[in-house]
């Protein structure tokens, strides 16, 4: 799998982790996801990964670290900015974004903001 396919599928996985950090996926969001998706070239590929995560019923904070080493690893992409957009707007669709929901959010841009910082540090 090339780096760029295993990024769209840890955005899945993240998706799947915002979705569930306020106790479970609303049907709202979903909706709002697949919608969202429709419009992305690489929508269904990051959809098949969530949906993928809702039948493992996978732990989200083993997630979470995973999609993290990973997207620290791959580095900045611009698709960075896509995702959180489509996380915040999927967040909204269900009684509006949870605080549970918004730090894992802001908690996924802080974790790459500062290794991306550490790491441009380290090249001075």
């Amino acid at each position: 799998m090339s780096s760029k396919v295993k990024l769209y599928d840890v955005f899945g996985e993240l998706l799947y982790v915002v979705a569930m950090a306020d106790g479970g996926i609303q049907e709202e969001e979903v909706k709002t996801l697949e919608a969202l998706l429709a419009e992305h070239p690489w929508g269904k590929e990051i959809k098949w990964s969530f949906d993928f995560e809702v039948k493992q019923n996978a732990s989200i904070e083993d997630l979470y670290r995973k999609v993290i080493l990973f997207c620290q690893d791959y580095g900045p992409d611009p698709e960075y900015q896509s995702m959180l957009e489509i996380m915040e707007a999927m967040a909204k669709a269900s009684a509006g974004i949870d605080d549970k929901e918004q730090a894992v959010m802001d908690g996924f841009v802080y974790e790459l903001t500062e290794r991306f910082r550490r790491d441009i540090q380290a090249i001075k």
